[in-house]
């Protein structure tokens, strides 16, 4: 069984980096596209970025293209996200998911994609703040 662990998260001011670690075990990462969501008080679980298998296809939501990158290193199984120049608004709780195929969702914004990945991590919290 797949399960995820998110890491790297914390209190960060605005126009500051942290890079994200989803680590994996139970399933080879060979297989699998990962996902990474968040979700800020009162409001829905939004899609940030999504990485295929073999990391040859990415996505991003709008509001994090050229500030977000996401890559992975399939003999540590571990998915990163780098974030620089944060925002207040990037505030909130970041999860990585799992999907059961290699690529990510065509056809659909990765905003609105969380119900393509069916195994999630337990999230980190990241606030930007002054």
């Amino acid at each position: 069984q797949l399960q995820l662990v998110e890491s790297g998260g914390g209190l960060v001011q605005p126009g500051g980096s942290l890079r994200l670690s989803c680590t994996t075990s139970g399933v080879s990462l060979e297989h699998v596209a990962i996902g990474w969501f968040r979700q800020a008080p009162g409001k829905e679980r939004q899609g940030v970025s999504c990485i295929s298998n073999s990391g040859g296809n990415t996505d991003y939501a709008d509001s994090v293209k050229g500030r977000f990158t996401i890559s992975r290193d399939n003999a540590k199984n571990t998915v990163y996200l780098q974030m620089n120049s944060l925002k207040p608004e990037d505030t909130a709780v970041y999860y990585c998911a799992a999907r059961g195929l290699m690529r990510c969702p065509a056809g659909i914004s990765i905003v609105v994609a969380d119900y393509l990945f069916g195994s999630w991590g337990q999230g980190t919290q990241v606030t930007v703040s002054s």
